[in-house]
């Protein structure tokens, strides 16, 4: 399955509690859509979040963030996995 690398804004910053809250319940949702959310790294200052995820293609990754928190990306990025 294609990877992808998806990018979330958050004004006034973030808390990688949260993060870590929101990426449980995406990984609660995934299964039924096909995707994987892999990892996730945090900006807690800028309020940046940044989500690897395997997925058929980005709605369904998208489609995992809205269902399960609401807080869809404002970015996605296909990539590939360098060495």
């Amino acid at each position: 399955m294609p990877l992808f690398m998806d990018t979330h804004n958050i004004d006034g910053g973030v808390a990688a509690t949260d993060v870590a809250q929101a990426h449980a319940a995406d990984v609660k949702t995934q299964e039924q859509y096909g995707v994987r959310y892999l990892r996730y790294w945090v900006d807690e200052g800028d309020g940046k979040i940044y989500c690897l995820v395997d997925a058929p293609d980005a709605e369904a990754a998208n489609r995992v963030h809205r269902e399960a928190h609401g807080l869809v990306a404002d970015s996605i990025y296909p990539v590939v996995e360098g060495g």
